[in-house]
């Protein structure tokens, strides 16, 4: 399945400064698969080492000389390893002893060397007995397949084809084929066995199988910390559909156990978030660039990494989603806001936040950052879009900041001058398109 991190691996290879890649990600988000086709289609020849439960790894970075490693591989995989014709690939990386602090060293001794290393951020979070090659790595973050890939593994290229082009009159024309992929999309989600197997079979019972395995899988890495450790883990996850389905999406300490407090589950929050398994949302008390600088680190909502597992936890009717005319009315609490937020990490906004006044109603759903504006964003499920927290926002509260909001929806685009409504399939691309003007 194409997916488009493709386009960053290969701007990686031809960088004359290049230094290791470190391919990091949840787990089941595709870096393995991704990994094997770049290598195969841009390389001469390609040396997949898998680090997961592997005899040979276990002692390979014992003294992180570079040239006996490389040697040492080649004669293991009988082939031969050489600057600029092979990718090297490191999988699972975390699991070898000192396999993360090589690539200083490769960095340093071998810097020709095509090397990329895979992890899950779970295991990489959890890998705390050798530092972080700081200064000496280049990293990519990739996440759940986004909409647009999602259409492009259904092979509807022409739907990919007018979104990329924000042809709007077509996306208005074509509304109803249009919001029946997107139904499709907040079921299965991004995760890419889930679509596989949606888009071979068309059986939601099978697709649910395998969220939930994938599920389970993260689950049982929650296992690996102490008893206590690992139940505050669980019960902050298992709470999150229940968060995110109130009108207030605010993160609420007493909602996972009667008398919470934050000191409880602030460990367990920030490894979830850590992970990559979910995305933390603060508020900022002044709309102002940078972002970041106004952020309320106590104040917060957590959404999961994908609308498809959300979708399983909920314990959502399949039949719903897909069939149900009123899905996204239904849904709209957990998954809209969800799967806007999806849309925004896979366009590579890996820092959004949210607007909350004191003593007030008035909220803002999302605000992220160009390279020159703060964009207010405002998230509605269906039609109905009235609301007046956005228009307040721009038009009175901040009038002197001049501020061009975003509206996604499923009306279709319309640009009002102080705000632009969006059709709620086009996310990805409208905010891929501001993000360097």
């Amino acid at each position: 399945m194409k997916r488009l991190i493709y386009n960053d691996l290969k701007t990686w290879k031809t960088k004359s400064n290049r230094k290791p890649l470190i391919l990091l990600g949840a787990r089941q988000v595709g870096k393995t698969y991704i990994l094997k086709e770049f290598g195969q289609n841009e390389f001469k020849n390609m040396v997949y080492v898998n680090c997961h439960q592997n005899e040979f790894t276990n002692n390979l970075f014992r003294d992180l000389m570079t040239d006996r490693i490389v040697t040492e591989i080649e004669r293991f995989y009988d082939t031969k390893i050489g600057s600029g014709e092979t990718l090297l690939v490191f999988d699972e990386i975390q699991e070898a002893h000192n396999g993360i602090a090589s690539l200083k060293y490769f960095c340093e001794d071998q810097p020709k060397l095509h090397v990329v290393a895979a992890g899950s951020l779970l295991g990489i979070s959890l890998r705390s007995d050798e530092s972080y090659p700081v200064g000496k790595v280049e990293t990519l973050r990739m996440y759940p397949m986004s909409f647009i890939e999602f259409l492009a593994a259904k092979g509807k290229n022409g739907f990919v084809e007018i979104i990329e082009r924000l042809e709007w009159d077509s996306m208005k024309a074509m509304n109803e084929p249009f919001t029946e992929l997107l139904r499709q999309y907040y079921f299965t989600g991004g995760m890419p066995e889930a679509v596989k197997t949606y888009i071979e079979t068309s059986d939601t019972a099978l697709v649910r199988n395998v969220q939930q395995e994938i599920l389970d899988a993260y689950e049982r890495d929650f296992a690996k910390h102490t008893k206590t450790q690992a139940e505050n883990i669980r019960r902050v996850w298992n709470n999150i559909p229940a968060q995110l389905a109130r009108e207030n999406k605010k993160f609420i300490f007493g909602a996972v156990s009667k008398g919470a407090r934050a000191s409880t589950y602030e460990e367990s929050i920030q490894w979830l978030v850590d992970a990559g398994l979910v995305y933390k949302v603060e508020r900022v008390s002044d709309p102002s660039m940078p972002l970041k600088f106004y952020a309320d680190s106590s104040a917060f909502k957590l959404f999961l990494l994908d609308c498809g597992l959300l979708a399983c936890m909920s314990e959502a009717n399949p039949n719903a989603m897909l069939l149900g005319t009123n899905a996204f009315i239904e849904f709209k609490g957990s998954f809209t806001e969800n799967y806007v937020l999806q849309q925004l990490k896979a366009a590579g906004y890996n820092s959004v936040y949210y607007y909350s006044k004191e003593k007030s109603t008035m909220e803002i759903d999302f605000l992220y950052q160009t390279s020159d504006r703060i964009v207010p964003v405002e998230v509605k499920a269906e039609e109905n879009v009235k609301s007046k927290s956005l228009s307040t926002f721009v038009n009175y509260e901040f009038k002197d900041r001049h501020f061009k909001a975003a509206r996604f929806s499923m009306r279709p685009y319309i640009d009002q001058e102080w705000m632009e409504n969006v059709p709620l399939y086009a996310v990805e691309r409208f905010v891929q398109r501001g993000k360097f003007s």
